[in-house]
This record gives C-alpha cells, structure tokens and sequence, in this order.
C-alpha cells in the first residue's frame, strides 16, 4: 500500500492505519528529515528478522536504531546518561541525529548491538512521531540507503514503492526525502565520537 501523509497535519486515521499494521507485525517504509527509513515494531521479532532480510544482513549484526517521539523515551530504553549528554540531546533533537547509547534491558536482545548499545533517533518530522506516540513506543528503524543505490530510490516514495511494495506493507508518501543520511554520535565513552558525519552539525 502507497499512503500519502502529510507531514504538516498527519491525518489521525491513517497514523493509526500505520500503528495497527506495526501492531500486526508489518514493515513500513516512511519520511524522516533525512533519508526513507524502514521500520517495524521493536517487539516483533519476526518483522526485525524481516528488514535485515531486505538489507542482506544478519539482525544480530546490524545497526538499528529507535525512533523515539521525544526523549522521555529515553529513561525506558537507555542506561543513565550524564547531564552533558542528556543537555547536547535536548539542544539538537528533533533534528537529523542518530545517538548511540548503552543499552536497557528493556532493549530487546535481537536489536541489540554486540557492544549493548542503541541508537536514539528523534527525527524532525510529525509522521514518525505521530506513529510512534499512537503505537506507545519506538519503532525500530534502519536507513533504506545504500552506498550503491541509485539517488531517486531512496528519496522519491513512488520510486521507492515500485521498488519495495512486494517486501513491505506500507510505504509513506511523506514527499521528497533527502539524499543524505543522519549523523551519528557515540555516546557510550568518556567523551560524545561523531562516527559518521550526516546531515546534523551539532549545535
């Protein structure tokens, strides 16, 4: 299904389309203020074990991060961060940023890196942060960008939907993505480590 949101006013009734589809244990591709995300429900296990199928990799290998809808989300999900940690969050989210954190325990253990750690992500655009509050927690996300992808695939959703739509169940038509991916911010050491510079230039 090709859904069209807008970013500006979501419409409630297709923001819970999206909840009750990631309820059901679907995989949907939608807008952030970077690049296409694909998603799921952080619990279904089979659903996570389907988008490292579609990226070519073993879930207990990849990245993924969490689409939070604002950092009291944090506190469930992240062991306690310091003061200045928590203050350079607030300072720049939402905004395109990937924070990695150490990990709860009430990360589940197939998200979780081998390093215990989870990427937060706060992005800057209602439709995932309506989904995320209708669904009452995080959407576990991964970038559909890859290196090799031609531009247009990852960034116009009608593309994308040729592309995906037998993989996937929903993809978002939140208009033009961008080209360019998040940046990342190791949090887990004595000091913050951009390891990927992205879109976001810290504040």
């Amino acid at each position: 299904m090709l859904l069209k949101i807008y970013p500006e006013n979501p419409s409630p009734r297709q923001i819970r389309t999206v909840a009750e589809c990631l309820m059901d244990g679907g995989i949907i591709i939608y807008p952030t203020d970077t690049v296409y995300g694909l998603g799921c429900d952080i619990f279904k296990s089979r659903a996570v074990e389907r988008i490292a199928q579609i990226k070519g990799i073993r879930a207990d290998k990849a990245n993924f991060s969490f689409i939070c809808n604002d950092l009291s989300q944090l506190a469930d999900y992240s062991r306690p961060i310091s003061n200045e940690i928590f203050k350079m969050m607030r300072k720049n989210l939402p905004g395109p940023f990937t924070f990695i954190l150490n990990a709860s325990n009430n990360v589940p253990k197939l998200i979780q890196s081998k390093k215990k750690t989870v990427g937060i992500r706060i992005p800057d655009n209602n439709i995932p942060l309506e989904i995320v509050k209708e669904l009452g927690h995080p959407i576990m996300s991964t970038s559909i960008h890859d290196d090799d992808e031609i531009i247009e695939y990852t960034t116009d959703p009608e593309l994308i939907y040729e592309k995906y739509n037998q993989m996937v169940d929903i993809v978002i038509d939140g208009g033009y993505g961008d080209n360019e991916a998040s940046t990342v911010i190791d949090c887990t050491g004595e000091e913050p480590l951009i390891v990927r510079e992205g879109k976001g230039i810290l504040k």
